[in-house]
């Protein structure tokens, strides 16, 4: 691939959990132009940064409108980077012939023939666990697609109760979890405790989403910026952050995030905790009708 604009400085690095795959602690997330229809080149001006800036976590899923479309035409003209890269997606149906069927259309739209990770996404409630185990759910299909090669890894998503994520991450045979991480949820508790700490017990991968909390985080008159909300996410100790980015502006402050190797201190993450004290629980607004105080 022909790249004269790449960026060669360093993104720190890590080994995915279980893999000999290296991925940067940065992810260009599934969300902001990727979530749209219609929109290719603002789309493909996106991805063509991330991979120019060395960002090698791409993240998409079956309901994110054309983001993997916009994927595909990407993948499909430079068929090179795909070895280089980790791709993931994620299906929200809860049967195994649903999940199968969605998978099959994500590898079509994602012009690939396989994925690295594939996620159960958005798992909320009780009920929830229980289509997603009980025989036919969608947990069967996640399995046979790792035993026939058809996804590398498996992981569960979720941003609306810590409780019940952390139940998927103990009980089933998962390699990561996507899930909140931010000043808010550092407040809170519950992902950022219950969860992370399954996680580490399990040593899976730990994604944090949600880190600039839609952008109604970024407060750049207080000094919070995007680029310092992903460093304070990559310091609570998980394997790397994705964020959504509108243009490449975003993507490169976003890579950028990446290139600090050395967290936060205790001292540097309070500062930028206190402001959201006042308000933290109003501004979990993820967690829908389902919020705990933990």
């Amino acid at each position: 691939m022909d790249n004269p604009g790449r960026n060669i400085a360093f993104i720190d690095h890590g080994l995915f959990p279980g893999s000999n795959k290296q991925i940067t602690r940065v992810g260009l997330g599934g969300e902001g132009i990727l979530r749209t229809t219609g929109k290719s080149e603002q789309a493909l001006a996106v991805i063509t940064e991330a991979v120019n800036q060395g960002v090698t976590y791409y993240d998409s899923a079956r309901v994110y409108m054309d983001s993997e479309i916009y994927y595909g035409i990407f993948w499909e003209n430079h068929q090179e980077e795909r070895e280089s890269i980790f791709h993931t997606s994620k299906s929200a149906d809860r049967t195994r012939q649903g999940a199968l069927a969605e998978l099959q259309q994500t590898l079509d739209r994602l012009n690939t023939s396989y994925l690295d990770l594939w996620q159960i996404h958005d798992v909320r409630n009780e009920k929830d666990l229980a289509l997603i185990s009980e025989k036919g759910g969608a947990l069967e299909a996640f399995v046979e697609a790792k035993d026939q090669g058809l996804v590398r890894h498996i992981g569960v998503t979720g941003h609306h109760d810590p409780q019940i994520l952390t139940r998927a991450v103990e009980k089933w045979p998962v390699d990561a979890v996507l899930m909140p991480v931010n000043p808010v949820e550092e407040i809170i508790g519950g992902f950022l405790t219950h969860t992370l700490e399954a996680a580490r017990k399990k040593e899976i991968a730990v994604i944090g989403m949600k880190v600039l909390g839609g952008k109604h985080y970024i407060a750049k008159d207080a000094g919070i910026t995007a680029e310092l909300l992903i460093r304070f996410a990559l310091s609570c100790g998980i394997s790397l952050a994705v964020a959504g980015c509108s243009s490449p502006d975003e993507v490169r402050e976003m890579a950028l995030a990446g290139r600090h190797q050395t967290p936060l201190t205790s001292a540097e993450k309070k500062k930028i905790v206190n402001p959201f004290i006042p308000v933290a629980e109003k501004l979990a607004f993820y967690r829908g009708s389902v919020f705990k105080k933990l």
